[in-house]
């Protein structure tokens, strides 16, 4: 079997004193799809950006594609929860993508042809390209997403990772984006925490419930009564998935 891509051990973390994480441990497999769940204050946008080496942990060891992740932060990608971008601001879908190239070093450098038809191919990538010159303030919801993931495409990264990309997106429009992300799954590995639960969960391919704590469950199926048990959990309750895990009948879960 082929190596975990991402591997975490014995992990926690504190913000100004007050846990965060505890006891953390997964493993993510290449080209797996997973969608992180659990209460609003439970930790979720916290562990994507310890991936992303934006925050260090206090105990514990995490590898990212073999090394420590802000080594490897260039091939992964990111969209997060909110983006701050003034859409009265004059800029086009196409400067948003390009973006995500720029250089720290040379702000405001004119791009070159390769970087601009790397930022039109990833448009594309996204079924967004006949929209590369609108600007992003003209765009639905769900078409900005598109235009913010085609951001993180850019440099063609190994792992996506996402925070509540359907916030910003009507119920029509989130049926179109899944299977997009679906497809999307077929040439890299996706991480993405969302409450949209069984929208998504025809679509993933593993569900980690984190809570503090997390448990991670292997299969993609999420139940009613998973979801109902979730939004009732305080933050030192367990987590549907690993009662699931643990096989106990919804009988309990309803109870829980």
């Amino acid at each position: 079997m082929s190596k975990p891509i991402v591997e975490i051990h014995d992990l926690d973390f504190s913000y100004n004193g007050q846990p965060v994480l505890r006891d953390i441990n997964l493993e993510i497999k290449a080209g797996d799809f997973m969608a992180m769940i659990g209460p609003n204050g439970g930790g979720k946008t916290t562990l994507l950006k310890i991936l992303l080496g934006l925050y260090t942990p206090d105990r514990g060891k995490i590898h990212v594609l073999g090394r420590p992740p802000r080594r490897v932060s260039h091939r992964i990608g990111y969209v997060p929860q909110n983006i701050h971008i003034n859409q009265r601001f004059p800029i086009s879908a196409l400067d948003v993508v390009l973006m995500g190239l720029l250089n720290p070093g040379k702000r405001w450098a004119r791009r070159s042809r390769q970087e601009r038809l790397a930022a039109y191919r990833a448009l594309e990538a996204m079924q967004m390209r006949a929209y590369g010159d609108r600007r992003i303030g003209e765009l639905s919801g769900g078409q900005r997403q598109r235009v913010f993931i085609a951001r993180a495409l850019v440099t063609n990264p190994e792992i996506l990772l996402l925070d509540e990309p359907t916030a910003s997106i009507d119920a029509t429009g989130q049926h179109a984006f899944y299977e997009m992300l679906n497809e999307l799954s077929r040439e890299m590995t996706i991480v993405m925490a969302s409450h949209d639960l069984m929208a998504l969960s025809r679509y993933v391919k593993s569900v980690a419930c984190i809570n503090r704590t997390l448990h991670y469950h292997d299969q993609g199926e999420i139940t009613e009564e998973m979801i109902a048990s979730m939004y009732r959990c305080s933050l030192d309750e367990n987590c549907p998935v690993e009662l699931i895990a643990h096989g106990i009948p919804h009988r309990v879960l309803k109870e829980h």
